[in-house]
């Protein structure tokens, strides 16, 4: 018999046949505030589980199914979340992480389609191979993280800090990213003839100083007012990308095609390598 206690109080919250949870039936139980601290979940059936403020920090739920499971204000810091299930293509159905602290977990393989995980902490998060199509981090911090070959398709995006993150090989096409914060991001690629891709991705007044975006293809984006200072755009596709207003000063847009590329009123005096064509007009 394993007990579940509440993380302060001490109260028995729940009581589960068997000698540990691997594998458990933890469906619908009230585990608000539980300390489940460096257990053994791998496998559990949480789903419609209530785990809000729950103790997880250094928990294994490997392969976990938590769709519809609440984990607000969770701490899952540190914890083995690889191949999880919080995920699907019906928004009711998702798993709930706003505010959860997710600092270093482990989420490479993880299911998190559509999952709502606003003001959440992911720094130093591992989320490599991960499914985040239409996955809401708005206001989170995902400084730091490693999330190459992911899927950030249609995800929202908007205000969080990705600042240093590893994206290379992701796919961020059709992604909300208004005023988010790619300081020293990675979208370069890490396989030989892959690419990072960013296609009618909306970066409006993003912060993308020192950014790698190497090779990546970015066709049909929305830079308008973004701050591309320093960034590596060698080879880059940004055929219809709108960079109106974009800061681009020392960027370097060796071997980009810019005749299809909205660029009034960006100041590209002092962007390196910059072939545009001469009816290009209201460049400062």
């Amino acid at each position: 018999m394993v007990e579940i206690k509440h993380k302060e109080t001490g109260d028995v919250l729940a009581r589960v046949d068997g000698d540990s949870l691997v594998g458990a039936d933890l469906r619908d139980m009230r585990l608000n505030g539980a300390d489940l601290q460096g257990m053994d979940l791998s496998g559990a059936n949480l789903e419609f589980s209530d785990l809000v403020g729950a103790n997880l920090q250094a928990a294994t739920l490997t392969g976990a199914n938590l769709r519809s499971a609440h984990l607000n204000d969770a701490n899952l810091k540190a914890a083995n979340l690889a191949k999880v299930r919080a995920g699907t293509e019906r928004p009711a159905n998702v798993a709930v992480l706003s505010g959860a602290d997710l600092s270093d977990a482990n989420l490479d393989g993880a299911d998190l389609r559509k999952a709502e995980i606003r003001f959440a902490k992911l720094e130093g998060a591992s989320l490599t191979g991960a499914d985040m199509r239409g996955t809401d981090f708005c206001h989170s911090n995902l400084s730091h993280v490693t999330a190459e070959r992911a899927l950030f398709i249609q995800a929202n995006l908007r205000e969080a800090n990705l600042t240093a993150a590893d994206l290379r090989d992701s796919h961020l096409n059709d992604a909300n990213l208004v005023n988010a914060n790619l300081e020293q991001a990675d979208l370069t690629s890490s396989e030989t003839n892959g690419f990072t891709v960013l296609n009618l991705a909306n970066l409006e007044g993003a912060n993308l100083v020192g950014a790698r975006l190497r090779n990546a293809s970015a066709q049909d984006a929305n830079f308008r007012n973004a701050n591309l200072t320093g960034v590596d755009l060698v080879g880059a596709v940004l055929g219809g990308a709108i960079l109106r207003g974009a800061i681009v000063t020392n960027a370097d847009f060796q071997g980009v095609q810019l005749a299809s590329v909205t660029m009034e009123f960006a100041n590209f005096s002092e962007a390196k390598n910059a072939e545009f064509p001469s009816y290009k007009k209201n460049l400062r």
